[in-house]
């Protein structure tokens, strides 16, 4: 599925990297605990978490995700939107829970 996809399942709004919403992904993993991405996450390209602050960026740097999809209505500062520019990630916003989130695009097919 492309982010461009993701975005529309989740109603979310695109903060930067809006020139890679035809990038594809093949999986997700939601999670509030950058410790748990580092430990568990394999070969993810989107993370969803309700987490806001610059480690969020620099973890999901670290494990090459392609987009950070911020959830429960959770809107990052300008200084976390630049850090992820700067590392081609994609950021998006949506208002849903992680729960119904990870459900959407469980559903239609994001595995994770």
């Amino acid at each position: 599925m492309t982010i461009r996809t993701l975005k529309e399942y989740l109603d979310a709004d695109v903060l930067c990297g809006e020139e890679e919403l035809d990038r594809e992904v093949h999986s997700a993993f939601g999670c509030d605990m950058m410790s748990d991405v580092l430990a568990y996450a394999k070969d993810q390209a989107v993370l969803l978490t309700g987490l806001i602050n610059p480690q969020v960026v620099r973890t999901a740097e670290m494990m090459d995700m392609a987009c950070i999809v911020f959830v429960r209505s959770k809107r990052p500062n300008e200084a976390i939107l630049t850090l992820a520019e700067g590392a081609g990630i994609v950021v998006l916003a949506t208002n849903l829970r992680m729960y119904e989130s990870c459900g959407r695009l469980f559903m239609n097919g994001l595995q994770g």
